[in-house]
């Protein structure tokens, strides 16, 4: 991918032209129903909204592929955030759950040899969590196949789109993220 396509994929037609998809057919039936409708925006929006499913989709197919719950993967993933260590707190604190809630997740984790819990160094009173390389393994897997699938998609954009891209998601999200709080976590 050395030229910013996806194996030969350019995004467009053969004469130049951006190719049709499911959304177009489905603002052109909407537009004589609501004709103040503004095409762009509900094409913008449907398409992040199918991408986003479809990317769900991938990340659950790659949890089944690597014998992950979603739970599990996610204190996976925090805890490799972390550079694979974290007490719990740190741990529920990222999550945004209940200490309780994280012990049990552990509990679990360790048990299927994902994690291993050691007393800290720094507090006698404290056990620092960290990944073994089976959960790391397991971890990087499953973030893979999810990855793979997310270049493929962008890979039809040369670089430069993909930062545009990028940009204009991000002043959208910004407006989002405003009076959003904890839900943009």
């Amino acid at each position: 991918m050395t030229d910013g396509t996806a194996e030969g994929t350019t995004g467009g037609t053969t004469d130049g032209t951006a190719p049709r998809d499911w959304t177009d057919g489905h603002v052109e039936r909407w537009l004589p129903v609501l004709p103040t409708l503004d095409p762009d925006v509900e094409g913008a929006v449907t398409r992040m909204s199918k991408l986003t499913v479809h990317l769900r989709r991938v990340r659950e197919q790659s949890l089944v592929d690597f014998d992950l719950e979603r739970h599990e993967f996610d204190t996976l993933h925090k805890l490799a955030g972390r550079g694979g260590a974290a007490s719990p707190s740190e741990l529920a604190a990222d999550l945004d759950l209940a200490p309780a809630s994280v012990t049990g997740r552990l509990d679990g984790l360790e048990q299927r040899g994902l994690v291993r819990r050691t007393p800290s160094e720094k507090d006698r009173r404290r056990v620092d969590v960290e990944l073994t390389e089976p959960g790391r393994s397991a971890w990087r897997g499953a973030m893979a196949v999810l990855g793979r699938e997310e270049e493929r998609l962008l890979g039809v954009l040369p670089a430069e789109e993909r930062r545009q891209l990028s940009d204009m998601l991000r002043r959208v999200m910004a407006v989002a993220e405003e009076g959003g709080g904890a839900a943009w976590r």
